[in-house]
């Protein structure tokens, strides 16, 4: 039996990368998720996404606080 391939990558490029590697679709794979850095962000974006906003528009959202915090913290 071979050694397993370790790859990290992103969520958005698992499928990409599974069909890279030649895997059916429906061949079964072990996935694991690593616990969050952050605590609290993946159930903060669940209610961002499900209030309708995108990736795009989090991205946006995070920038503008950025430059409104950023002149607070030169002080």
């Amino acid at each position: 039996m071979s050694e397993p391939t370790i790859i990290e990558i992103t969520a958005k490029e698992v499928a990409a990368e599974l069909q890279r590697q030649g895997i059916d679709p429906d061949e079964r794979v072990t996935l694991t998720i690593e616990p969050e850095l952050i605590p609290g962000r993946r159930e903060s974006r669940k209610l961002v996404i499900a209030a309708g906003l995108s990736d795009d528009d989090i991205d946006q959202l995070i920038k503008r606080a950025q430059r409104e915090v950023e002149p607070l913290l030169a002080k």
